[in-house]
């Protein structure tokens, strides 16, 4: 069954990237599926979900929701996010009598898929940002397909640390550290004059419940990721974004580039939600936005999405539309190492 095999993949993935209590709640799930306990009822309807919808981490997100609204106490109790301690026995009976007390309500937030907005994933961003900038030594028009709450759009609002260096702000409430290895990459002025998103169902981050459903996303037992969460929500409430309820290619659509400005579209661990048509109507209207810039009003692609073995970082600039990819980073935005590639490896085919 497609279901069993993406939570067993994803208690890997868990485990892989430093939650155990995670992977160990997968690994519960699919004992208890099998055996037909209350999670088979509460996954009912999706025994074969889509590839990419990750339907585990929708229902441990549900779950974690609760948790953080102060509905469970009896859970809490094993929730680090809260002050509780994992316990892999009694943690689990405490998750699972919160199905059955409260399984309408997980099942009702199944359809939604997680909204991370990891804030490490800015690295990528910014650090290709600072390489777009040196060829380009323009103002940022900043753009976001998939941005969720728009926090990585603040991206030249947090600190990276990495090689002995600092790049971004210094004295930033976000500080991203070990952000990067590899090529070696020099501080540049990036100046961002607009930044917009677009997600079919953006999160607020100025409210209570729109940090609670992005926290509720987060992995428990990964008190990093929590802190960087928290600390780009401060920087969110001094920095203004854009983030319109849109999709994609509607969004894309309705760019345009601006003379003396780099238009810079970005997403990432997006694509797999997009269907092959809009995919292609995405690439389309950008490649046409391509023919329409010059030296005075460039555009450029930034993302960061999987590739055929890796996960990718990489850069299109218009005019000429030349892609490379810059680095290979993990998921989360860890491990990222820039890369200076042969000429004859350089571009994209």
């Amino acid at each position: 069954m497609r279901l069993l095999g993406s939570l067993q993949r994803q208690a890997v993935r868990c485990e892989n990237l430093g939650s155990p209590m995670y992977a160990e709640l997968l690994r519960r799930l699919v004992d208890d599926y099998e055996v037909g306990g209350v999670s088979a009822d509460v996954l009912a309807g999706y025994e074969d979900p889509p590839p990419g919808s990750v339907i585990g981490l929708r229902l441990l997100g549900a779950v974690h929701g609760l948790v953080l609204a102060g509905e469970v106490p009896e859970l809490a109790a094993f929730y680090p996010s809260v002050g509780g301690v994992w316990d892999p026995v009694l943690g689990w009976e405490a998750f699972e009598q919160v199905l059955r007390s409260r399984s309408g309500e997980v099942r009702a937030l199944l359809t939604q898929p997680p909204q991370t907005n990891e804030v490490r994933r800015s690295a990528a961003l910014y650090g290709g940002l600072l390489q777009l900038v040196r060829e380009v030594p323009l103002p940022v028009r900043l753009f976001e397909m998939g941005a969720s709450a728009g926090l990585n759009l603040r991206a030249d609002h947090f600190r990276y640390d990495a090689d002995g260096e600092s790049y971004g702000a210094a004295d930033s409430p976000v500080v991203i550290e070990n952000a990067w290895s590899g090529q070696v990459l020099k501080p540049a002025a990036v100046r961002i004059v607009e930044r917009v998103g677009c997600d079919t169902a953006p999160v607020n981050p100025l409210s209570a419940a729109g940090a609670r459903t992005l926290t509720s996303y987060v992995w428990p037992d990964m008190s990093e990721r929590l802190a960087r969460l928290r600390a780009a929500l401060e920087v969110a409430r001094q920095v203004p974004a854009d983030v319109r309820r849109e999709d994609a290619v509607s969004f894309v659509r309705g760019l345009e580039v601006v003379p003396g400005q780099v238009t810079v579209l970005w997403h990432s661990i997006m694509w797999q939600y997009l269907t092959d048509e809009d995919r292609a109507a995405v690439d389309a209207q950008l490649a046409e936005l391509g023919e329409r810039a010059d030296e005075s009003a460039p555009l450029a692609r930034l993302r960061f999405e999987p590739g055929l073995e890796a996960f990718l970082v990489e850069l299109e600039i218009w005019p000429g539309g030349a892609r490379r990819v810059l680095g290979r980073i993990e998921d989360h935005g860890q491990g990222l190492v820039w890369e200076l590639p042969s000429d004859d490896e350089r571009h994209l085919r």
